[in-house]
């Protein structure tokens, strides 16, 4: 989890780089675009010696985004947002945390907000990740004891796939009490490529129809009309990963019920989906990305 005892000694800290260059390429054989897990080691003075790890890695051109877990347990966590850079002729990785997300840890733990320094390696059909890790306590300025990381790419998440969310939108979402209403699945879109483009319009005349939109349970749209105008969302999709969009009607327009023709892009190719919601019932539509 990188956490790390509350008592180690004062250190000099802060991220360096080793001096190697990151180099933008425009070609690259390798995908990290995915899930990503394995084991998190820590030297003496951390809560635990090993931890397990998930990073769940956004990729596109040279640059990573995404979440990290480290875990002893599914309980009991840290997640952080990170984001890095990928140098596809070193095959080097470097992974900087920058934002404790959520922290169910000991009370006598504290998250350790990491720098991550991998390479990037294939045996057979396995993909792995494999290198250093060194990071200073996200409460004060003292670093934590570095370890080592070993992972290889994966196809089933220990945690919920996340979806990159405004953090207005987060804010307004913690606060915010949709009633609940029971789904309707439309459709099942699978995709070849991972980056989808959704764009909803009014499905016929415009009457007025207002839309709260989720993937995966977090709050992307709210309160938006419908019109001749797309509501666009943009999202990352990791490999045989279910996400699930849930339009939810706040009313229902001067032409019941709440209608909306929803446009995807994934790739060069397009999909046309038409949703109907009402105050009983929320559209819901499933994409899978399968390369």
């Amino acid at each position: 989890m990188r956490w790390c005892n509350s008592n180690i000694k004062n250190r000099n800290a802060g991220h360096t780089y080793t001096g190697k260059p990151i180099y933008i390429l425009s070609l690259r054989a390798e995908d990290l675009n995915g899930i990503w897990k394995g084991t998190l080691t820590q030297g003496p003075g951390g809560c635990f010696p090993r931890y397990f790890l998930e990073l769940q890695i956004n990729f596109s051109g040279d640059r990573v985004t995404g979440r990290a877990y480290d875990y002893y347990d599914k309980t009991h966590y840290v997640k952080m947002s990170f984001t890095g850079r990928y140098n596809a002729r070193t095959h080097r990785l470097v992974i900087i945390e920058n934002k404790v997300l959520e922290a169910k840890i000991p009370q006598d733990c504290l998250p350790c907000i990491k720098t991550y320094d991998l390479n990037y390696t294939t045996t057979g059909s396995e993909e792995q990740l494999s290198g250093d890790w060194k990071g200073v306590f996200s409460e004060k300025n003292t670093v934590c004891p570095p370890g080592k990381i070993q992972l290889k790419k994966e196809t089933v998440s220990d945690f919920p796939a996340d979806v990159d969310q405004p953090d207005t939108l987060a804010l307004l979402q913690s606060s915010l009490h949709l009633q609940p209403r029971e789904k309707e699945l439309v459709k099942t879109v699978t995709v070849g490529s991972p980056q989808i483009k959704i764009e909803l319009y009014d499905n016929g005349e415009i009457d007025g129809d207002t839309v709260t939109v989720l993937i995966n349970g977090k709050l992307l749209l709210y309160r938006q009309m419908l019109t001749d105008k797309p509501l666009t969302i943009d999202f990352n999709a990791f490999p045989s990963t279910e996400y699930e969009l849930v339009m939810y009607a706040n009313n229902l327009g001067t032409i019941p019920p709440n209608t909306a023709l929803m446009m995807v892009t994934a790739g060069d190719r397009k999909f046309e989906v038409y949703l109907s919601s009402s105050e009983q019932k929320s559209a819901a539509v499933k994409f899978v990305y399968k390369p």
